[in-house]
């Protein structure tokens, strides 16, 4: 079964959501794969992946609000706390959501929803360049032709 991989660096300018479909969905063309599977993986403890609605900002800006009201910077239950008041509750973020999202490959691309969009989820304050590997598996022929 053929498998191809990319590595992508995403540039962050701080916590909030970046978009990375067109990154993604270019990705799983470029591999050549009709049918299979797709995975992206972050490579990074303080990141992380979600599906989410890409239609109003403000869905992922009430996820931040929510995740914050969940996880404080700065709570005293934290003692690690080696990058900033901001390093623990970060960890604490991506475990609770995503470092790697399965996804299937129909003609060749990701057959998302109207208003589903992949995002990687900056979780720290300050900016990073994020690494995220986009694996994808199967055929190279769709299976009816």
């Amino acid at each position: 079964m053929p498998t191809w991989a990319e590595t992508l660096t995403v540039a962050t300018s701080g916590r909030e959501t970046y978009d990375i479909t067109s990154r993604v969905q270019r990705a799983v063309a470029k591999s050549g794969i009709r049918v299979g599977l797709c995975n992206v993986f972050i490579h990074h403890t303080s990141a992380s992946l979600i599906v989410c609605e890409n239609a109003d900002p403000e869905v992922r800006r009430d996820l931040e609000r929510f995740i914050a009201r969940l996880v404080p910077d700065g709570d005293p239950l934290f003692a690690h706390i080696d990058e900033g008041e901001d390093d623990m509750p970060a960890h604490v973020r991506s475990v609770l959501t995503q470092t790697a999202i399965t996804m299937p490959v129909a003609r060749g691309k990701l057959p998302l929803g109207t208003w589903q969009g992949i995002y990687l989820w900056e979780h720290r304050l300050a900016a990073h360049g994020r690494r995220v590997t986009i694996t994808v598996q199967g055929e190279t022929r769709d299976p009816d032709s």
